[in-house]
């Protein structure tokens, strides 16, 4: 693919000195997402892990659960019309692949919920599923209810380890400064995956995208943190996909708290150096004794 980054020549000022120079910058480009050849979104995003998004976005749908749910994704036309399946090969009309085109082929007898075959929805690369349906669409449509999970205890020490190691895996990050980062850590701070887009929610997508493509859900023992915020939509997402803990390193959402406390999901928020902000789902923190009262 190799798009991740693109060049482009700027202006520099710094101290009066003026000069012109190249700066590198993160690439975003549209995507837009067929189920079983029907359109169903469009997110901007950095390409890279296109299939391993669409997987992750089916799974905040609620229309994917399982590696057998998954027939085969593959890139199709693009806007201009036509083009050659880069999968399967077959020949789909005249035009040319811009690779920004995906489609989902659901397995034989997997049912699509009604919601997900009305959406048509353009979504940024910052908002999610803008407008998605309330609080009791997600708690009702979750294969993996988090309350039943398995119980994962995490010490607010290793939680505070977490965002450097993030910082320090954003290979990306550190060439542009201009993107979001997403990563899973086991219970005991084992890196797992990190993946990095313009857009939070489409960093998860491809974390849970991976974990579905590679047979890994429910991720009912993994630690999800992100770079930015935690909205509804990420909560949704943690939610969709089992995952008991989300942390933020900055400030959750009214409706991501509401989101957190109804289905069980740990949500932490601020989450810099030694302090965090813990919203709901505190039963997972191994609180000391003298701590927890202070």
């Amino acid at each position: 693919m190799g798009r991740v980054t693109e060049r482009r020549k700027v202006l520099r000022i710094r101290d009066g000195a003026v000069s012109t120079r190249p700066d590198t910058l993160v690439a975003e480009e549209p995507l837009e997402i067929r189920l079983n050849g029907k359109p169903l979104a469009i997110t901007m995003r950095t390409p890279g892990d296109d299939f391993a998004l669409a997987a992750g976005f089916l799974v905040s749908e609620g229309v994917l659960a399982e590696q057998d749910d998954l027939q085969n994704i593959v890139y199709c036309a693009g806007a201009t019309g036509g083009g050659t399946s880069r999968s399967s090969g077959a020949e789909s009309g005249g035009g040319s692949n811009t690779y920004n085109v995906v489609d989902v082929r659901t397995s034989p007898g997997v049912t699509v919920p009604d919601i997900t075959l009305e959406r048509n929805v353009y979504t940024t690369s910052s908002c999610g599923l803008c407008g998605k349906a309330s609080l009791d669409a997600v708690r009702t449509t979750a294969r993996w209810p988090i309350a039943d999970t398995p119980p994962v205890r995490v010490e607010p020490e290793l939680l505070a380890s977490l965002p450097d190691r993030l910082r320090a895996a954003q290979r990306v990050f550190d060439r542009t400064g201009g993107l979001h980062a997403a990563a899973l850590f086991s219970e005991a701070g084992e890196l797992l995956d990190v993946r990095e887009d313009v857009g939070r929610h489409n960093a998860v997508d491809k974390l849970v995208g991976r974990a579905l493509q590679s047979g890994g859900l429910p991720l009912s023992r993994a630690i999800l943190l992100v770079s930015g915020r935690a909205s509804f939509e990420l909560a949704q997402k943690a939610v969709m996909a089992g995952i008991p803990l989300l942390a933020a390193v900055s400030a959750p959402s009214s409706l991501a708290v509401d989101l957190a406390a109804e289905t069980g999901l740990t949500l932490v928020g601020f989450l810099r150096g030694s302090s965090m902000n813990v919203y709901a789902g505190e039963d997972r923190i191994a609180l000391r004794t003298a701590a927890a009262h202070g």
